[in-house]
């Protein structure tokens, strides 16, 4: 099967490219409502793009009415986002704060989940997460036909849970992704749930 994309609508594109993109990381990003409550939504076009400064992108398109969505309206605004990286066992909650609420109404309030301090970030983080990164505004492109906001992000502070992290015998940071048991975005409603970490060495 041959796919020409220059045949495909906008939202026939978008289907392809994220059942042909997988598995792909999910930021479920924490943003400040202008209430001072909080913003929590996932976001699957994702990913790091550089280490120094120690940048993450995320890519938002607009809501259902073509307004801006909420969590870019929120970081624009207050420049602070707190990005988790969910584990399987937080599915539900995920996917579940993908809905479209009023704008200003708090999915964290709407789920009853919980939230915990984050030192060195001026942004709580949820406590049901293992990993999270307190991030800054570094750069908001657009990009496409919509267009699409590519909102660069960078990080300042982790938050790693003792239980998935530890040091190696040369004094590195080493996250064991079974442990942490990372949820991946695959298409459609369809989620990748972890899976056997394979490790080989480098070659010279």
């Amino acid at each position: 099967m041959i796919i020409d994309l220059d045949d495909l609508s906008s939202s026939e594109t978008y289907f392809a490219m994220t059942q042909a993109i997988v598995p792909r990381p999910i930021a479920w990003v924490l943003s400040e409502n202008d209430a001072g409550d909080y913003n929590l939504a996932p976001f699957s076009y994702f990913n790091a793009v550089c280490s120094d400064p120690p940048l993450i992108m995320i890519s938002l398109g607009k809501k259902p009415d073509g307004a801006p969505k909420d969590t870019r309206v929120n970081i624009e605004a207050r420049r602070s986002f707190v990005v988790h990286i969910a584990g399987v066992d937080q599915i539900n909650q995920l996917n579940a704060s993908s809905a479209t609420l009023p704008a200003g109404e708090s999915e964290i309030t709407h789920l009853g989940l919980e939230l915990a301090d984050f030192p060195g970030s001026r942004l709580p983080r949820l406590a049901g997460s293992r990993l999270a990164m307190a991030c800054e505004l570094y750069e908001v492109m657009e990009l496409g036909a919509a267009p699409q906001a590519l909102i660069f992000g960078r990080l300042t502070h982790l938050y790693i849970d003792d239980g998935v992290a530890e040091r190696d015998p040369k004094g590195r940071l080493k996250i064991h992704a079974e442990r942490l048991n990372p949820l991946g975005r695959l298409g459609a409603g369809e989620y990748f749930a972890g899976g056997e970490a394979i490790t080989l060495p480098r070659p010279a």
